[in-house]
């Protein structure tokens, strides 16, 4: 048989320990050609280019 809990938890210290599980705020980075946001370590969707070459084609 598995562990059984001698007390209810209560809503406090639930709320507590479930704050680590929240979702992080993604910090944009700003594309060295276009100046607009993309993720960073990610190639730029409005003009393609990541690290200074163009990876991926994008359409017109």
């Amino acid at each position: 048989m598995g562990a059984v809990p001698n007390k209810k938890v209560t809503r406090a210290r639930r709320g507590r320990r479930l704050t680590s599980y929240k979702l992080k705020p993604l910090h944009p980075a700003l594309c060295q050609r276009c100046r607009t946001a993309k993720l960073p370590h990610a190639a730029c969707p409005q003009c393609g280019y990541y690290r200074g070459r163009q990876v991926v084609g994008v359409e017109a």
